[in-house]
């Protein structure tokens, strides 16, 4: 089975618990496969959630034993860090977070001050700057250890 058809497949069990299906991946672990779902929503996630993401990921599973065969264990996540920021919904949830962006011609580092579906704006170093989202050729949140409004 495809991850796309997987992912076609489960895409509306996650939607119907709230949540945007962000990655589905398969791989072998010993004689099992891990079926890792990376889920998220503006508000976060938590563990009660994730618990009622994974009901209804594995009902879709159930229904479909083809998907996934033989033996599987089911990780439900929400995405770490190091997601690239691709999507508008993704730039959505950084706002206020500290951002790389790669360009073709040069990398801005900013805080994420706002966003819509088209651009985003950073306050690079008390500038705002905005950037049209599809030039933009990677984008990564930065690990910060003290946030800058807390400093």
């Amino acid at each position: 089975m495809s991850a796309a058809r997987l992912q076609q497949l489960l895409e509306p069990a996650v939607a119907a618990t709230g949540f945007d299906l962000e990655d589905v991946t398969v791989s072998p672990a010993g004689k099992r496969r891990v079926v890792k779902v990376v889920v998220d929503t503006d508000g976060g996630v938590d563990l009660d959630e994730v618990a009622e993401v994974a009901r209804a990921v594995s009902e879709v599973l159930d229904e479909h034993p083809d998907l996934v065969q033989g033996a599987y264990t089911l990780e439900v996540t929400s995405p770490g860090v190091e997601r690239p920021l691709t999507q508008p919904r993704h730039w959505r949830r950084a706002e206020g977070r500290l951002v790389k962006a790669t360009l073709a011609e040069e990398t801005v580092t900013g805080r994420v001050t706002g966003s819509t579906d088209v651009e985003v704006t950073l306050d690079v170093d008390g500038t705002p700057r905005t950037l049209l989202q599809a030039e933009v050729t990677k984008a990564v949140v930065q690990v910060e250890f003290t946030k800058g409004a807390d400093a």
